[in-house]
């Protein structure tokens, strides 16, 4: 390769992806290819996969439940182009109603069953360049198993081109001998592809068109016809009920965890860690047992995540530590510490070293560095200053019935526990907060905010009101006690 030359990736004109099908056996009423795994559905992995190869147009043949697969897309894959597939007539039917589609689309298509979750970007990019190299009519993607049963044996002839697939029900015992087998993933010539699909016919056991059978048709031609054998049979692997779904998901999420953990992640317990594809951990930091990153959540070096903890969509700062909490749409900032049992929601922000404890529960908030709210809070649409602390049992209340409203804190502000701000309110820098107030307004820099009753004791409230019950008895002895003579009540 010379000075100028730099290697690319291969190319197709097209994608089309096989989604139309009804998944009987998913016993659900969302579309088979919806369902979720690892951070994308089914539908989202198998784009994901085809996206580097940056074909011109994405067709995605949609046929049941396709109402909710077009929003999807529309979601997921904007440029992508839903074709219906009225009547789901095989796979073949597929392909032919998606080239019909897009008439003027010439050159390499990738045909892919919207089900391989597992199909990884390195095996269709190293199918695409067999087939470019190999200048074939159409390529496979194969793999070989270890159990074929059920499966479609790839014959080659030996030169190792392909001669057909046969079904397990039309294989002969030498052919049933073999463990390479077909993907369903194909790339092929558009104009090849066409020819052929009008020429396949409906002749088996489902009265159903199958791309199969364009193989078979273009080898017995003396087309060149190829294989590319997948180097993780995994890859290949299709999703048709629950049980697989679950494997599929264990076996993506160990894919992840071990791409981790290469990378320098510890990740103490893999069996109980769940890490979406679409999060990103850095080397040195440390998921306990029992956590799951979803969604785009991001978790710095040296962050320290779990046990018990669930993050979506969440931002963890270098060496910060989040222990047995819930945090959605969350910054939580460098050294900042979360939980036990904190539940951060949407808009909270957490500065560097900033603390949410115990049993606090915080929404649209920013915590300033080194502020702390330890224990027992709620805290919602504020601002929170630097190195101010929020004492126990401290409610924001932002919600008037009718409107939220916000609640200002400042720098180096003591609220005591059990204090109520009713926003909209502010508290300057260097105030205080009397325990057990209800702040109505705004607290002047380094005044202390009061507002309670005077204590009243009602005496004997207990004897006269609650005669016979425990706390009667009790009151009762105390005061007799009291009563007794020599008793120094000043000790």
């Amino acid at each position: 390769m010379s000075p100028q030359e730099t290697p690319t990736e291969p190319t197709v004109a097209a994608v089309v992806v096989l989604a139309a099908g009804q998944g009987t056996r998913m016993r659900s009423a969302t579309p088979k290819v919806l369902h979720p795994l690892g951070g994308r559905t089914m539908l989202g992995h198998v784009l994901a996969a085809a996206e580097p190869l940056r074909a011109a147009v994405t067709v995605v043949v949609v046929g049941a439940g396709r109402d909710a697969v077009r929003e999807h897309l529309a979601a997921i894959a904007p440029d992508a182009l839903p074709v219906v597939q009225e009547e789901q007539n095989g796979s073949g039917h597929a392909a032919a109603v998606a080239l019909a589609a897009v008439p003027d689309v010439d050159g390499p298509v990738l045909l892919v069953n919207g089900d391989a979750p597992l199909l990884r970007r390195e095996t269709i990019a190293g199918l695409v360049r067999t087939h470019r190299e190999a200048g074939n009519a159409l390529t496979v993607l194969t793999a070989e198993v270890g159990d074929p049963t059920g499966l479609g044996r790839i014959v080659r002839d030996g030169g190792g081109a392909v001669l057909a697939i046969v079904e397990e029900r039309d294989a002969t015992d030498e052919q049933r001998a073999i463990r390479e087998i077909n993907a369903g993933v194909y790339v092929g010539d558009a104009a090849t592809l066409r020819r052929a699909l009008t020429r396949i016919g409906a002749d088996n056991d489902q009265g159903e068109q199958y791309v199969t059978d364009v193989l078979g048709l273009l080898a017995a031609e003396g087309a060149p016809v190829g294989g590319h054998r997948a180097e993780d049979p995994d890859d290949v692997l299709g999703c048709n009920d629950q049980r697989e779904l679950a494997d599929r998901r264990r076996m993506l999420n160990d894919r992840v965890l071990d791409e981790l953990m290469r990378s320098g992640v510890t990740v103490v317990d893999p069996r109980t860690t769940w890490v979406d594809v679409t999060a990103e951990v850095a080397p040195d930091a440390v998921l306990q047992p029992g956590t799951q990153i979803q969604g785009a959540s991001t978790v710095a070096a040296r962050a320290v995540v779990g046990p018990d903890t669930t993050l979506l969509d969440t931002e963890v700062g270098e060496g910060a530590s989040v222990v047995r909490s819930h945090c959605h749409l969350a910054v939580i900032g460098p050294d900042a510490t979360v939980g036990p049992f904190g539940f951060l929601r949407p808009g909270t922000r957490l500065g560097r070293a900033a603390k949410v404890g115990a049993f606090v529960e915080t929404k649209n908030v920013e915590v300033g560095e080194d502020s702390k709210v330890p224990h027992l809070s709620y805290v919602g649409d504020a601002t929170i200053g630097a190195h101010s602390n929020v004492g126990a049992a401290t409610v924001f209340v932002n919600y008037d019935g009718v409107a939220k409203h916000h609640t200002t804190v400042g720098d180096h502000v003591r609220i005591g526990s059990d204090t109520m701000l009713v926003a909209p309110v502010t508290v300057g820098d260097g105030a205080y907060t009397a325990a057990g107030s209800v702040i109505t307004s705004d607290v002047p820099p380094g005044a202390m905010g009061v507002s309670r009753a005077p204590q009243r004791n009602v005496a004997g409230w207990v004897r006269r009101r609650r005669p016979g019950t425990p706390a009667a008895e009790a009151a009762a002895a105390a005061e007799e006690r009291n009563a007794a003579p020599g008793t120094d009540h000043d000790q």
